[in-house]
């Protein structure tokens, strides 16, 4: 199967989006399609051996529009709904000036005698109605022509049977042109004819200005629209212009300064203070602190040395080094973030479905009940310029525009706020999801701790000092490569003690190791390895057993005969966990803790944690089951990891979280990544979660709402009772204003701040 992108032209509301996926979607071959009205594009996964994409740009065609493979570039950067929105919003200007323009001339000339403002004596008097219609006419004919693309797609639209929100548009605006030209001839008629009578009544009746109005109305609300929804692609402009477009690397000996673009794994690269860097790497030379807040969300900069990882578009802020690239091009961080808020942006939330299904019928019950209305007026012995303009404004204002931007607005702006925190959210159905989970599945080693053991308690006999013992342990420890050993050592180096050398150094594979110090023997180990040299524990035993209470694992230090000390090493909990969790059971969630640790050590984490609940001895394939068990039991759970065992329950989850310092099966696995090593995370992707969702409920009750109160009113059907009638000039605007409330509620989005 092939994944490919095309850009979408002539599309503009849901309506239009829907026709083109269902037309796509019934070509042989194409597994999935899906089309985002928002960016105008869509993407296509299809059998290549079965069709190409001329077959996929033919069915689009068919449809009504126009669709074209994006570029290479586009394809890598996915940068294609930036591009295409600032193009958009170029075109709208234009149409927008000419339109307004002409339309204020037209309105002039039309009411300008109503106002008492000036007007040409030759415009005025029944004996000028000729010239007056006629030049009402011309006015009107470069509004029509800026503007012509709504009849060009709204007439192909209704001829393939699919008719669009255009269509509409095309119909109204379309009919009122027609009758005024109706109208222009039967004034020509009647000062032909000397029946001024007919002249007075069809002067009165020239829909030119209605016309103007409509379509200058539906384009400045479509320019406003266009730049609302430039707004949306903020996120994803901002993240692409972090990365510098230059470096500074080491060639030939010699340092140039060359595209970024150019560069290539191996690179060396030299960052200076207050310069970005260009690609992932690892640094080989110097030391410095790293501002990574633009892509973790953390403003303190992180102290980066020899060995240490950099990631693209991060500032140096103080020494210089020189690191080695390791990814480039849309392998780099920076790139992997953007495609996937782009691909979540361009997904469907499984409530976008509702608002698809409706407006893939909504236009022609549209066009139904304005012919009903047309023929039940004229029925009723109202004159047809009555019957005609409740026509044309039923047609205005049920444009769908609103229906068709209340779900991607909101999830464009509400993954484009997670990135800038530091939260990847991989598709709108995971921003969605997330909102109505119940239970939170957390992994302990490395999501709940540190991921790595440290020393938590030294304990020396009576003969010897803390920094005393701990010296030794280390001198014993350093030529083991045991993580528990590197704890130690890591603990020694924290407080400026230097191992001494051992002799004679032998590891016993599970159980300790023996060496030589000062001519001496030593030990160190666990109870059975004492208990096999037979050293005498004397009070360390007691205390060993307490520190395994509390989760802990302790390691004996001895010489042949006694036990000399004891140093208890665990895997700490992170000091932000004890945070997130309570702001997730703040929330309403249960709070689940799944670990492979033993049941005593987990036991003490709960403890610590004042966790309800905590499953301990776990396998990878029994973490996926005990998913499955939560969700049999009608829960909808969120799964928390980051290791290569945690991913079958990641991807059974029904919202998997990976921790950013995770492995890349965990990344892949999951729904939604942190980029941070931080659990308040987790709390801050529900709350945006939640946000989102209810962002796009209050859309789509505008928008029904809207429709719901708007049709009737246009139709008529409170005229008999009120005298209540929507001129199409008034229904032009409240269908542009419906689209723009729509736009900046969702913008609404962009204040949304973590609070942990």
């Amino acid at each position: 199967m092939k994944k490919e992108k095309y850009t979408v032209s002539g599309m503009t509301c849901a309506a239009c989006s829907a026709a083109v996926e269902r037309a796509v979607s019934q070509v042989p071959g194409v597994s999935s399609v899906n089309v985002n009205l928002l960016a105008n594009v869509m993407v296509v996964e299809y059998d290549e051996s079965a069709l190409d994409a001329s077959r996929i740009i033919a069915a689009v065609s068919d449809a009504g529009y126009a669709a074209a493979p994006a570029s290479a570039e586009q394809q890598r950067t996915q940068a294609a709904p930036v591009g295409a929105i600032t193009d958009e919003i170029a075109q709208m200007k234009k149409r927008v000036v000419v339109s307004l323009v002409f339309m204020v001339l037209l309105m002039y000339v039309s009411m300008g005698h109503m106002l008492h403002l000036p007007v040409p004596a030759f415009l005025l008097g029944l004996e000028n109605a000729g010239t007056m219609a006629l030049l009402q006419f011309l006015l009107t004919l470069p509004v029509l022509l800026v503007n012509r693309q709504y009849f060009q797609v709204g007439f192909k639209t209704l001829w393939r049977r699919s008719p669009n929100m255009d269509s509409l548009i095309a119909i109204g605006s379309g009919a009122a042109v027609v009758y005024g030209v109706f109208a222009l001839f039967r004034i020509s008629y009647g000062l032909g004819h000397g029946e001024l009578d007919l002249v007075a009544r069809y002067s009165h009746d020239l829909y030119f200005e209605s016309a103007g109005m409509i379509l200058a109305l539906i384009t400045l609300g479509k320019f406003l629209e266009a730049r609302s929804k430039g707004r949306t692609s903020d996120a994803i402009a901002k993240l692409m212009d972090l990365a510098p477009k230059t470096a500074t690397v080491i060639r030939d000996g010699q340092e140039m300064e060359i595209p970024a673009a150019d560069l290539v794994v191996g690179d060396i690269i030299v960052i200076r203070p207050g310069q970005s860097i260009p690609v992932d790497g690892v640094i080989i030379e110097g030391s410095s602190a790293v501002d990574e807040s633009a892509i973790t969300g953390e403003s303190i900069p992180v102290a980066k040395t020899v060995g240490d990882p950099v990631v693209s578009a991060t500032l140096n802020k103080a020494g210089a080094f020189k690191f080695r690239a390791t990814r480039i091009g849309e392998d780099t961080t920076l790139a992997q973030i953007i495609r996937l808020v782009e691909e979540a942006g361009a997904s469907k939330a499984p409530i976008a479905k509702l608002a698809d299904r409706i407006s893939a019928v909504f236009v022609p019950v549209v066009m139904a009940i304005a012919l009903a209305a047309f023929i039940i007026w004229l029925l009723l012995g109202y004159p047809l310029e009555f019957a005609l303009t409740t026509a044309v404004a039923v047609l205005v204002i049920s444009c769908p525009c609103a229906l068709g931007l209340a779900t991607p607005v909101a999830i464009m702006v509400g993954t484009g706020q997670g990135a800038l925190h530091g939260i990847l959210i991989k598709s709108a159905e995971a921003l969605e999801t997330a909102h109505s989970v119940d239970t939170i599945v957390l992994d302990k080693t490395g999501t709940i701790t540190e991921g790595r053991p440290q020393v938590t308690d030294v304990i020396p006999g009576p003969d010897l000092k803390p920094e005393e013992l701990l010296q030794l342990a280390a001198s014993l420890e350093k030529p083991s490569e045991h993580p528990l050993a590197e704890a130690v050592t890591a603990k020694a180096a924290q407080e400026g003690l230097e191992p001494a050398p051992v002799d004679e150094f032998m590891a016993v594979p599970g159980k300790g190791i023996r060496a030589e110090l000062g001519g001496k023997t030593y030990l160190a180990g666990n109870l059975a390895f004492m208990q096999e040299n037979k050293i005498e524990l004397g009070i360390f035993a007691a205390e060993a057993d307490r520190l395994a209470e509390e989760g802990k694992t302790p390691m004996y230090f001895a010489d042949t005969r006694r036990a000399l000390g004891l140093i208890a090493a665990a895997d700490v909990v992170k000091p932000t966990s004890r945070q997130a969790i309570a702001a997730l059971e703040s929330m309403g969630l249960d709070v689940v803790m799944l670990t492979g640790d033993n049941k005593r050590t987990a036991e003490a984490i709960r403890r610590e944690l004042n966790l309800g609940s905590a499953l301990a001895e776990v396998l990878p394939e029994d973490k996926e089951r005990e998913i499955r068990r939560l969700q049999e039991q009608g829960r909808k759970v969120a799964m928390v990891g980051d290791g290569i065992n945690d991913a079958p329950a990641l991807a059974r989850a029904d919202v998997g979280i990976a921790i950013g310092a995770g492995t890349d099966v965990a990344l892949e696995s999951a729904d939604i990544v942190l980029v941070k090593n931080d659990l308040r995370d987790v709390v801050t992707a529900v709350k945006l979660s939640r946000a989102t969702l209810r962002n796009i409920k209050q859309n789509l009750f505008w928008a029904f709402f809207y429709n719901s109160l708007g049709i009737p009113l246009a139709a008529g059907l409170f005229y008999p009772l009120f005298g209540w009638k929507l001129s199409p000039m008034y229904a032009a605007a409240a269908m542009s204003l419906s689209s723009i409330f729509v736009v900046t509620n969702a913008l609404r989005l962009r204040k949304f701040t973590p609070k942990n």
